[in-house]
């Protein structure tokens, strides 16, 4: 599995999905794949993200970071894509990105890639699945093969999304990721590059 490049892609406003990111880049870097870990641009005003302190301070402590572009996914041959949930649906900031990917999809570059995504809510039941739904709605156009988890192991009857990875934060967007969070990631991280791997020894 050594050959497989992948790209994990998110946007992160308070940090959550920033460590889940983190520790699928971990899994993947152990399970022997070429990681990229980008977040997309912020798109907020600065005074929206001034009124909230845990923002305000995310942003600045990763400001610097690489930020994704179209060759991430042009070059990957498995992508994980990451949004906290709003309103039930993928964040304005990841879905303009995926927006601008238009050129890239007209070539098909986009296709035949093993994609699937990781999300976060500060209430239980509050637009996780949605979210993963409507962030798949995307793929299908890409041409692209989703690799949901599922319940291809036991640790899924304990985290319960078979759509993807999801975390409640709670209403303080501090509820730290729980034993249950980090095998789910780390279960599709080692299962897209498994996937992957076989996508490309075809």
């Amino acid at each position: 599995m050594a050959d497989v490049k992948l790209s994990i892609i998110y946007y992160s406003s308070t940090g959550t999905l920033h460590k889940m990111a983190e520790r699928l880049t971990e899994t993947a870097q152990k399970a022997g794949a070429d990681v990229r870990l980008r977040q997309v641009a912020e798109l907020a005003p600065p005074e929206a993200i001034a009124s909230n302190a845990a923002w305000s301070q995310h942003f600045d402590r990763t400001k610097d970071e690489p930020k994704a572009t179209a060759d991430d996914v042009v070059w990957a041959d498995a992508v994980l894509f990451g949004s906290p949930t709003r309103y039930g649906n993928v964040a304005s900031q990841l879905k303009q990105f995926l927006d601008t990917l238009g050129p890239q999809w007209m070539q098909g570059q986009l296709a035949d890639k093993a994609y699937a995504g990781f999300t976060a809510t500060q209430t239980q039941h509050g637009g996780q699945e949605s979210t993963l739904l409507a962030l798949y709605n995307t793929i299908y156009h890409f041409g692209g093969i989703l690799v949901p988890p599922g319940y291809t192991d036991a640790l899924k009857f304990v985290d319960g999304n078979p759509y993807g990875v999801s975390h409640v934060t709670g209403g303080n967007n501090d509820n730290p990721l729980g034993d249950a969070e980090l095998a789910a990631l780390d279960h599709l991280a080692q299962r897209i590059i498994r996937i992957a791997a076989k996508l490309k020894s075809e």
